[in-house]
């Protein structure tokens, strides 16, 4: 039992690491992105919540006023 605990707290501990500067340039590569169009997700999200009638649950922040 104490080798599987050490075990994860050695994986936990080996996840967590600290981004130089001169690295962060690999980060933001474009391959990075998860979604390749943002502007076209937006678009096919809008039509969605008006075909469908709802709005929200997509995280992004709004005015209020309902109109997508």
């Amino acid at each position: 039992m104490k080798l599987f605990l050490l075990f994860i707290i050695l994986l936990l501990m080996s996840s967590c690491t600290m981004v130089q500067p001169w690295e962060r340039e690999r980060l933001a590569d474009p391959i990075m992105i998860l979604n390749s169009d943002p502007i076209e997700k937006g678009v096919r999200v809008h039509h969605l919540n008006h075909r469908e009638g709802s709005t929200g649950a997509t995280g992004a922040q709004s005015g209020g006023c309902g109109c997508g």
